[in-house]
């Protein structure tokens, strides 16, 4: 079997201003960087994500930081399986958040026809919420580098939101039309 390739990024940058460290530990997290510890995470080697590092390396310069970036890959199996699991456990962690929201979304649904609230703007909130439900999935699907277990459970939960709604709809046009 091939090996994985990863990109490892090391790096320091001053305390102050704490909004600067933040916002790089955003940037990292959010092109699905897996944390080691404090200032050293992974990512899988890919042109975007050498590119992205090499302009992360800039700002962290910029910051008067100092930061390192290796390309890596495990000892033997079992460390490579080890990093993996990390992976999919961060996106298993994202899926469980989206899965809460589907469920919320749902709930949502539930309360506004048990209230008979048959509106097109009660309709057209909820269209707003499922396409950042949708939108959002598609995020986590992108960072997914390595198959998370419960990906398609979310992928699930995001069709039963969509049909739902295809539902509600129906009930919102079927109480316009009886009041005309």
């Amino acid at each position: 079997m091939e090996k994985l390739n990863w990109l490892l990024i090391t790096y320091k940058v001053p305390p102050e201003p704490a909004a600067r460290r933040v916002a790089l530990w955003r940037k990292l997290k959010g092109m699905g960087a897996v944390y080691l510890q404090n200032g050293v995470c992974l990512l899988p080697k890919t042109d975007d994500h050498v590119r992205r590092l090499k302009m992360l390396e800039n700002d962290i310069a910029e910051q008067d930081g100092d930061c390192v970036i290796l390309e890596t890959v495990a000892l033997d199996r079992a460390q490579e399986d080890k990093v993996v699991a990390r992976f999919k456990a961060d996106r298993d962690d994202e899926y469980r958040e989206f899965i809460g929201r589907c469920n919320d979304f749902e709930a949502e649904i539930a309360k506004e026809r048990a209230q008979n609230k048959f509106t097109y703007a009660e309709l057209e909130e909820e269209d707003t919420d499922l396409k950042k439900l949708q939108s959002w999935l598609v995020k986590i699907g992108k960072l997914d580098f390595y198959g998370a277990p419960l990906a398609e459970e979310a992928a699930r939960h995001l069709r039963a939101c969509e049909a739902l709604l295809d539902a509600y709809a129906r009930q919102v046009f079927e109480a316009h039309d009886e009041n005309r």
